[in-house]
């Protein structure tokens, strides 16, 4: 009985020194850290020469929002992306109702697909975006057009109405014109039924379409070690994604799918679904342009009608150029033979001169034929010389004059 209560007493004492040092550890943890959070929280002060004290203050950083988005641009029916070295372009395709077709056309289209995946050389990526239908701009145009109609149902029943108080027409002509107003009325009713039930379509959140993309993409990594510049290296982008993206259609076509390049629109409006795929379904891109908000992104028109302006351009400005020299050589020519026939002037007229008196030599006599024609020589020679002219020259004058002479 002794030993049982000693060991009582001993487990009871080993407990109490058991709770007494776990005491004694949480209370040396609570302490250490109330020390260290009251010295964080301590703020950090010191006194210069004047007494005063500086607190240190937290900094941030503006970050760009492209930081956060995962591409750059959009540019000539490309997206840009980590700064010009990754560009991508898609190609959006029409689904096929591949469920109604028969054998014979599923084992084309799987035929066809197989082919187009066997005829890849380069990565692609297919992506599916499910949309929900926006029946608004449908629900406008019906609301204007019922508008119309009942504009005309308006007109015609003052019309029939007018008839039928004039007195004028008979029971025939009064049929035919309540027939024409009956009819317009129903169709003003159908018109508005078909508003109803749009507008009741559009509230149900389970009308869904779904577009299917092929993202091909390039990285300018692919041209090697180059000197090419930012503008050159997206000029080859292009020209290959171009290439890759018409080959990815061609091969489709085989597959009864129908397809075809997004331009900077289209990848406007698929990037907006993506970041905004709630907001999309009530605040559309549609609106978004409208409200004047298209600065928040550049387009660029179609890269081939750009390039073919610029071709135009050039060409008419090569023309242009072309035109002008012909002009200012044709004239030149021309300056250059009045100036030759203006020097040569005075042995021109002494030429036609000896001609006339060789014609007339007959009237007028042998001898006073000859000097008549020595006295226009010398009246010449003598004009030369007054222009400065040079023996060298009279030299070529006589000459001229002596073949010029025998021609006549």
């Amino acid at each position: 009985m002794l030993n049982s209560v000693n060991t009582v007493t001993t487990i009871l004492i080993i407990a109490l020194v058991v709770m007494v040092v776990l005491l004694g550890i949480l209370a040396i943890v609570y302490f250490t850290s109330k020390a260290k959070e009251e010295k964080e929280n301590k703020p950090n002060s010191s006194t210069g020469k004047a007494g005063t004290t500086s607190k240190a203050t937290k900094s941030y950083s503006v970050e760009s929002v492209f930081d956060f988005m995962e591409f750059d641009k959009i540019e000539d029916n490309m997206i840009s992306q980590k700064n010009g070295e990754r560009y991508i372009m898609v190609v959006e395709c029409q689904g096929v109702n591949y469920d109604l077709m028969s054998e014979v056309e599923k084992n084309a289209v799987e035929e066809g697909f197989i082919q187009f995946l066997n005829t890849l050389r380069h990565p692609i990526q297919i992506y599916t975006q499910t949309r929900t239908i926006n029946l608004e701009s449908s629900i406008q145009t019906y609301k204007e057009k019922v508008q119309e109609l009942e504009d005309r149902l308006d007109r015609q029943r003052m019309q029939y109405q007018s008839m039928v108080d004039s007195g004028k027409y008979s029971r025939q002509q009064l049929d035919q014109a309540y027939y024409e107003l009956t009819k317009q009325t129903n169709l003003c009713e159908y018109g508005k039924d078909i508003i109803y039930n749009t507008e009741k379509m559009s509230l149900n959140k389970n009308v869904l379409n779904k577009k299917y993309y092929i993202v091909i993409p390039y990285y300018t990594a692919d041209l090697g070690q180059n000197e090419f510049d930012k503008e050159e290296k997206k000029n080859l982008a292009f020209s290959e994604l171009y290439t890759r993206a018409q080959s990815v259609i061609r091969t489709l076509s085989v597959c009864g799918i129908n397809a075809g390049i997004l331009d900077s629109n289209g990848l406007v409006d698929l990037l907006y679904v993506a970041y905004n795929r709630d907001d999309a379904e009530v605040y559309g891109l549609d609106k978004a342009i409208q409200a004047g908000y298209d600065e928040l992104y550049s387009t660029a028109p179609d890269v081939l009608d750009k390039k073919m302006r610029t071709l135009d351009a050039k060409i008419e400005q090569e023309a242009f150029k072309k035109a002008n020299e012909a002009v200012i050589e044709a004239k030149s020519r021309k300056e250059k033979a009045l100036d030759r026939k203006e020097a040569r002037m005075d042995d021109l007229i002494a030429q036609m001169a000896q001609i006339i008196i060789d014609e007339n030599r007959a009237a007028i006599g042998n001898k006073v034929a000859n000097d008549a024609k020595e006295i226009v020589k010398e009246e010449n020679a003598k004009r030369k010389q007054e222009k400065g002219g040079t023996k060298e020259d009279e030299q070529k004058e006589k000459q001229t004059r002596s073949r010029t002479t025998r021609t006549a």
